[in-house]
């Protein structure tokens, strides 16, 4: 079995970065780490920029991608960045209602 690579796609802009994940399902421990990892970088690079992270190809996630969630959402806020979730599967954020985060992100859905 080989590893799995964290797939995402990073666009660094002027005043924004826009990372897509461009997977199904973020559920396996290894998974989110070598996310953790891969997102590290970008959120170091993107000091007082928006920072958008695009679930438009993602249909499940973990609990504990929802705990990565919520320290790269702090990390962003001290560079003094913004964060912002695109995308959001309605299942997804469904959860993200029920365990009160939509108080804490930024959530866009798409087309408006």
């Amino acid at each position: 079995m080989e590893p799995n690579e964290p797939k995402i796609k990073v666009e660094y802009g002027t005043e924004v970065t826009i990372v897509t994940f461009d997977v199904d399902n973020i559920l396996e421990e290894q998974q989110i780490k070598e996310l953790e990892a891969a997102l590290k970088p970008v959120i170091t690079r993107n000091e007082e920029r928006k920072l958008v992270l695009n679930f438009g190809h993602v249909r499940f996630m973990s609990s504990a991608f929802l705990g990565l969630l919520v320290k790269v959402h702090k990390r962003v806020i001290e560079t003094g960045g913004h964060l912002q979730l695109l995308n959001l599967d309605p299942k997804i954020h469904k959860v993200f209602e029920i365990t009160q985060l939509t108080k804490i992100f930024d959530i866009v859905r798409a087309g408006g």
